[in-house]
């Protein structure tokens, strides 16, 4: 295993899980476009200048057709994904809340790839199973009722799987820097399109919200998805995967400190359900040795 397949997950990890209560600070002053436009435009701008300077070098890029059919694929799935994590967190969702329930994808890539390949192992099952348990304290309240904002978070656990096997197929075909910027591209013209119709943006609400808006934009778009691009690339999917799934607990961490944050108990125990379920679905299988 490559020191970049270990170290750069966690460090994924760390960045993503803080930006989930950066971005419910943003909530509070900017629509759930808005915010995707600008942060993704701050990392486009960030990380065009390292695509050039490789560019120049001989390095990077890779056959054209492939940058633009991945970087469309790849930055529309991250335009729905990262906008449904963003409206839940406007609707009232708690940062630590959706990073547990966004960690579900590490649940459904595997789940996706046993159907498209017909290939799968037992306890994959079994996870989904606790996770559906674990979905159910977690969101479910009294009176058998869903929150608005548990539903966006569970569209936005399987736009995410979209996105991670988008970027598992091309990263091998880009280099991670190319297929990043691109990515970043096309998710920040999109949500400028829905944001122009749909919100109103004002100096006042940008200058309220530009301390964790820059972090969203630099740390957790530009280093963060660029990091996961670097990392999948030859990497052990199932280690990699669980490695990410730790952004769920950064998340708390943060969201306890910065949010003052607190879980129910019923709450707790669906986040430790869900984390037993993502464990059991990416712990590697013990190989038998031939005879």
């Amino acid at each position: 295993m490559k020191w970049k397949q270990t170290v750069l997950p966690l460090i994924t990890a760390m960045i993503w899980g803080a930006a989930f209560t950066a971005q419910a600070m943003c909530a509070e002053h900017l629509g759930a476009f808005s915010i995707s436009a600008i942060r993704f435009f701050i990392a486009f701008v960030c990380l065009f200048p390292i695509c050039v300077f490789l560019r120049g070098r001989g390095k990077g890029m890779g056959e054209m057709r492939e940058v633009l059919t991945g970087s469309l694929l790849c930055g529309t799935a991250l335009f729905f994904a990262t906008n449904a994590q963003q409206y839940a967190l406007n609707a009232g969702a708690s940062a630590s809340k959706a990073g547990f329930v966004t960690a579900l994808y590490i649940v459904l890539v595997p789940l996706v790839q046993m159907i498209l390949y017909r290939k799968g192992a037992v306890k994959t099952w079994i996870a989904v199973f606790i996770a559906v348990i674990g979905m159910y304290f977690l969101c479910i309240k009294e009176g058998f009722t869903v929150e608005a904002s548990d539903l966006w978070l569970v569209a936005c656990a399987a736009l995410f799987t979209g996105q991670i096997l988008f970027v598992d197929h091309f990263s091998e075909k880009i280099d991670g820097f190319s297929l990043s910027c691109g990515e970043f591209l096309v998710t920040a013209s999109l949500s400028a399109i829905f944001m122009c119709t749909q919100e109103t943006v004002t100096a006042e609400a940008l200058k309220a919200c530009m301390l964790p808006m820059l972090y969203v934009a630099v740390m957790s778009s530009c280093v963060g998805y660029t990091f996961q691009v670097l990392a999948q690339r030859d990497g052990d999917p199932a280690l990699v995967s669980l490695l990410f799934s730790t952004e769920a607990i950064f998340s708390a961490i943060f969201g306890a400190a910065i949010m003052h944050d607190r879980l129910s108990a019923r709450e707790w125990i669906g986040c430790a359900l869900m984390v037993a379920a993502v464990v059991l679905a990416e712990w590697p299988e013990k190989k038998v040795p031939e005879k």
